[in-house]
This record gives structure tokens, C-alpha cells and sequence, in this order.
């Protein structure tokens, strides 16, 4: 049995022994009433018995009918007394258990009756002789009437004494077996609890040192076995967790040195622009159509550089959350510039979002969405051959921007539709993810106040759809350049 089970048999063990305790000692009690009640009936006949013998007495003295009559009184109410206790029994039937001893006071007393009657009609009439065999043979009945009854009394008080005895023994006895059962039953079942507790107790202390080892199975089938079952998963999805960790703190630190990074390379950046731009004013080249093209090949490029180190500082930068009109196609157009040296050559990116749609969101954290959705994409579709597609429209009944982006890669499966935003889940292979990106990307969209929600069918790539609501801001200007950054 198992824990739970021993706890309910235990109480369901002390339960039926205290109901049975308490049926013996309610049955003891009406029995030592009963006795009570009929030893009061019997002390009272035994006094009517010593008033019989009393008035015998004064007969025998004084010869007074008064006192023949008082005597055969009490004779007739003794008898009245012992048909009340004994119960009338067909002729023949052995008589019920302790009636033996009223039945036989019964024939002694109508035996002492007729002596009775014997002596008063021989008083008078008869030789003095007869007389006194007759008063003999009356004392000799009286004598045997008070014996009977006061042996009577005596089993009566024997019984009561009897059944308190067993009372007190049946009480000692079975307060001994139930304390006796619950030290059992509180040894075998507090020993399991206790070292369940200590076993919970060690874990949690090697697992707030670090140690993530994985603890023996105990013997048995019972909830200790799935306590320990249940720490093995924790320990084992902890070590996974602080693994997953320690890799998103290395991420950190990687921004962090891509931030200083892109801050040192604003310096030669914004010199290379200077320089050109001082060229091309100088109309050096302009005779040289070569020159002018490298020139302003040089000019595109630094502004391209430039725009990237922007992108990886604002990614970089812990900013707070900050709500602003953008215009979306620029800040999918800036993602795209930052993932696409991460690209395979044969994977494209097509965007087809509105130039004048604007909506009010974070630019740092949405460039966080797009960036995942991405590279997620991107790994979907692996080293095939495939298409990103970034596409935008309004919902003008749901006042929303509605935004796809889709991939050619192989799906996802049904089962796992439902998990992909869970913290942790990933279908990726060990050491190429951590499943935190959708996570990531779920918590943000959240906070915009959106929605995002993935469909896929197998073989035909997945799709996620963001639902953001439309702002009433202006939009900042068309192409508007982004702001310099400060020289380090």
C-alpha cells in the first residue's frame, strides 16, 4: 500500500476500534444497570423476608393473630417481588440463567406459607407436642428463607462486581491494542513521510548549491517513489534551464560587446564620410566617371554601415518602454538590412508592407519581434532553397495592423502548434536553440497590446500573424534619417 492508503486504513482502523470499545463498554454498562436495578430488588426482598421473620417471632411469643397476619403480608408481597424477576416458563423448560436461586426462594416462601397455616390451625386444638414440631418446623422454614436470600444478595453484588471487573480489564486491554496500533501505524507511516521529507530536504539543499545529480528511485510503489520521480524531472529541467541561462547571459555579454563595438566604429565611419563627401565637393573625379562611381559606391556604403551599427545599438541599448508612431515598412527595412548577412544566399526576403502605414509601438523591442521571426524562419528553412515573406494591411474594423510573416520551410506539426510560444519549448535540435525567442516575441507583442498567433500546415511552411492596434499619431517624415550617434 502506499502512503495515502496506509493513512486511511489507519483511520479507518482506529475508527472501527473505537466503535467496538465503545459498543463492549455500552453493553457492560446496561448490564451493571440492570444488575443495579434488580440488586435494589432484591435487597428489598430480603428485608421483606427479615420483616417475615420478625413477625414470626412475635407470633411465637405472644401468639397475636395481628402479627400471623403481618407475617403471611409480607409472605404474599415476597411472593409478588419474585414473579416480577422471574419470567414464566412452559412447564418443563429448564429455567433462564439466574432465575434457579428466585424460583427456589419462591417454593421456600409458599412452603413457609402452609407451615405457617399448619401452626395456626393446630394452635389450641392440639397436644403441646404437635405444637411445637409445628413451630420447629416454621423456624427451620424461616431460617432457610433469610439464608437463601442473603445468598442471593451475595451472587447479585458477586455479578455487579463481576461485570465491573471485566469492564475495567476490557477498557485496559483495548486502550493498550489501540495505542499499541497507532505506534504501529504511526511508525510505518511517519517513517515514509519522514524520509520523503528528508529526501526533499537534501535535494532542495544540493540543488541551491548547484548540484543538479539525479537521485536512486527508492523501492516500493508509493508516493515517495513519486516525489523522487518528480524531483529527478525538476533537477533535470533545472540543469537544462541554467544551461539555457548561462547561454542567454553569454548573448548579453556579446551585445554589450557589440554595442562598444559599434560605438568605436562610428568614428572611422563618420571620418570615411567626411572624407568622401569632401571629395566628391572637390569634383575629384569628375572627369573620371570610375572615380565618381567607387565614390559614391563609398558614400552608400558607409551610410549602410552606419545604419547598421544604429540598428545594433538601439538592439544593444536597454531603453524603456517607450511608445511611438513609426512607420512600419522602414523598421522591417532596417531588420532585413541586420539579418540578411545571416542569411543562406539562396533564402530572400520579399516585404510587402505599406510605405504609409505608421503605428504606434517600440521600435527597439518590435526590431527584437522581427529579428526572431527571422531567424527562425530562416533556420526552418535550412539550407533549401525559400522565401521570407513580410507582409502588412489594415483591419479598419478591428482599428489593427495585421502583419504575416510567413516561411517556405516544413511546417510545424498540429501537436506542437499550441507550445511554440512556451518558455523553453524548441523543436530545434540540441545546442541550436533555446526556446526563448516566441517567448520573447509573445511577451512583446503582449505589451503593445497585441496579439500573435501561429498557423502551419505540414510541408507548407508556417505563418505568424501580429495584430497590433493602429495608432492616430502622425507619422514621422518618409525616409526621415536616423539620428547620429555620439562618438565614443
Amino acid at each position: 500500500m502506499n502512503i495515502r492508503q496506509k493513512i486511511v486504513m489507519s483511520i479507518i482502523v482506529a475508527f472501527a476500534g473505537m466503535g467496538l470499545l465503545g459498543s463492549i463498554s455500552y453493553d457492560h454498562l446496561l448490564r451493571i444497570g440492570e444488575a443495579l436495578r434488580l440488586a435494589e430488588v432484591v435487597d428489598d426482598l430480603s428485608n421483606d423476608i427479615l420483616e417475615v421473620r420478625r413477625y414470626e417471632k412475635n407470633y411465637l411469643l405472644y401468639a397475636m393473630d395481628e402479627d400471623y397476619r403481618e407475617s403471611l403480608l409480607f409472605v404474599d408481597k415476597s411472593l409478588d417481588i419474585i414473579r416480577g424477576i422471574v419470567s414464566l416458563s412452559p412447564e418443563g423448560q429448564t429455567p433462564a440463567q439466574g432465575e434457579a436461586d428466585f424460583i427456589g426462594l419462591r417454593d421456600q416462601l409458599t412452603a413457609y406459607r402452609d407451615a405457617a397455616q399448619k401452626l395456626a390451625d393446630t394452635a389450641g386444638s392440639t397436644p403441646p407436642a404437635a405444637v411445637e414440631k409445628a413451630q420447629a418446623a416454621l423456624r427451620e422454614q424461616g431460617r432457610g428463607l433469610v439464608a437463601t436470600s442473603r445468598r442471593i444478595k451475595h451472587v447479585q453484588r458477586d455479578g455487579i462486581l463481576h461485570i465491573v471487573d471485566n469492564l475495567k480489564r476490557q477498557l485496559l486491554f483495548s486502550t493498550l491494542a489501540l495505542i499499541f496500533l497507532g505506534i504501529g501505524f504511526s511508525w510505518v507511516v511517519g517513517r515514509r513521510i519522514i524520509t520523503a521529507l528528508h529526501l526533499i530536504e537534501h535535494t532542495t539543499r544540493q540543488v541551491a548549491t548547484g548540484h543538479f545529480t539525479a537521485i536512486d528511485l527508492p523501492p516500493g510503489r508509493d508516493e515517495t517513489r513519486d516525489v523522487v520521480n518528480a524531483l529527478n524531472r525538476m533537477i533535470k529541467e533545472l540543469d537544462k534551464r541554467q544551461n539555457q541561462l548561462l547561454q542567454e547571459k553569454k548573448l548579453a555579454s556579446l551585445g554589450v560587446l557589440t554595442s562598444g563595438i559599434a560605438h568605436q566604429l562610428n568614428n572611422p565611419l563618420n571620418n570615411i564620410s567626411t572624407s568622401c563627401q569632401i571629395l566628391r565637393e572637390e569634383d575629384i573625379g569628375k572627369n573620371d566617371a570610375f572615380v565618381a562611381q567607387m565614390l559614391d559606391n563609398i558614400h552608400h556604403e558607409v551610410l549602410r554601415s552606419r545604419d547598421i551599427v544604429k540598428g545594433l545599438l538601439d538592439f544593444s541599448r536597454e531603453n524603456e518602454f517607450t511608445m511611438k508612431p513609426a512607420r512600419l515598412a522602414d523598421l522591417v527595412e532596417r531588420c532585413v538590412g541586420m539579418v540578411s548577412s545571416q542569411l543562406p544566399a539562396d533564402v530572400d526576403i520579399a516585404r510587402r508592407v505599406p510605405e504609409d502605414m505608421c503605428v504606434p509601438l517600440d521600435s527597439q523591442r518590435m526590431q527584437e519581434v522581427f529579428l526572431n521571426l527571422f531567424l527562425n524562419a530562416a533556420q526552418a528553412i535550412g539550407d533549401h532553397p525559400g522565401t521570407i515573406t513580410v507582409s502588412a494591411e489594415r483591419d479598419e474594423h478591428a482599428a489593427q495592423a495585421v502583419i504575416r510573416v510567413e516561411d517556405t520551410g516544413p511546417g510545424i506539426d498540429r501537436e506542437h502548434l499550441g507550445r511554440v510560444f512556451d518558455p523553453f519549448f524548441t523543436l530545434k535540435d540540441v545546442g541550436k536553440g533555446t526556446g526563448l525567442g516566441l517567448s520573447v516575441v509573445f511577451g512583446i507583442v503582449k505589451k503593445h497590446g497585441g496579439t500573435i498567433l501561429a498557423e502551419s500546415e505540414p510541408g507548407r511552411g508556417a505563418a505568424f500573424i501580429i495584430r497590433l492596434p493602429l495608432g492616430r499619431e502622425a507619422c514621422p517624415p518618409e525616409n526621415a534619417e536616423p539620428e547620429q550617434e555620439a562618438s565614443a
